[in-house]
């Protein structure tokens, strides 16, 4: 009895080891922003929304379920400035004001770029691991509006995938 107690202890102080070496290296692979400056604009929050309209053709539908913080910024990223890879955990409309933006996502095993230009704007629908870059020569300004669950992080850095050279 005594020895099978003790392989359970040490099959515990195992998991517990690999959880805790789980812990401290995974951070350490995150990839940070660079040549990045935030500027927030405003942040609200609101209750569950449940919104939806149609004009002529065109129709929109809005629908959360509990609290919602809802935050509006401007991102300025320099030439060769990077976001590094994250992921968001709710919807983002992202509006590129200058520049072009080019982002790869991380599930996509060849790296293709998806470049989006001043003027034009893309959903990033939340919950996929991404990058966005500045490949460009002047700086890349985008305007993001950002649905998250309330009290959660915006951004979730995440270690780089290992399908792209950066």
């Amino acid at each position: 009895m005594k020895l099978h107690r003790r392989r359970i202890l040490t099959a515990i102080a195992a998991v517990g080891a690999l959880v805790g070496a789980a812990l401290i290296i995974l951070p350490a692979q995150a990839t940070l922003p660079s040549g990045v400056t935030t500027s927030p604009i405003a942040t609200g929050r609101f209750d569950s929304i449940n919104t939806k309209i149609s004009t002529g053709a065109w129709k929109a539908k809005i629908s959360t379920k509990g609290a919602t913080d809802l935050h509006v910024l401007q991102n300025t990223i320099a030439p060769g400035g990077t976001f590094g890879w994250h992921s968001h955990p709710g919807p983002s409309l992202v509006i590129v004001k200058s520049g072009a933006a080019t982002f790869y996502l991380a599930d996509d095993p060849t790296c293709s770029p998806h470049v989006v230009p001043a003027g034009s704007g893309f959903v990033d629908s939340g919950g996929d691991v991404h990058v966005v870059r500045n490949e460009g020569n002047v700086d890349l300004v985008t305007v993001v509006v950002s649905l998250v669950p309330a009290d959660a992080a915006r951004r979730i850095d995440q270690p780089n995938p290992g399908n792209c050279p950066f």
